[in-house]
């Protein structure tokens, strides 16, 4: 069967948005795991407000939900205060 014009382009929109959702969620999981392995509170403190804008964007662009994003937050603080 024939696919319509309309149905090429959907398959063309959705396959270049699959892509850069999938940059745009493994830039999020990298800083995050960034973070973690930062070992004094002092450096961790100071690369947090960047990982905070990420998530925050990630919120606006779709890829996380807000509640997600407040784990991620609450969960990356818990760990920075339990650094020396």
């Amino acid at each position: 069967m024939k696919k319509s014009r309309s149905v090429l382009k959907n398959i063309r929109k959705s396959a270049r948005r699959r892509k850069t959702n999938f940059i745009k969620k493994r830039k999020l999981k990298s800083a995050i795991k960034k973070i973690n392995k930062i070992k004094t509170k002092k450096a961790a403190l100071k690369s947090y407000p960047e990982v905070q804008a990420i998530i925050d964007k990630s919120i606006q662009d779709g890829l996380i939900k807000k509640n997600t994003a407040a784990r991620y937050k609450s969960r990356l603080l818990k760990h920075i205060n339990s650094l020396k």
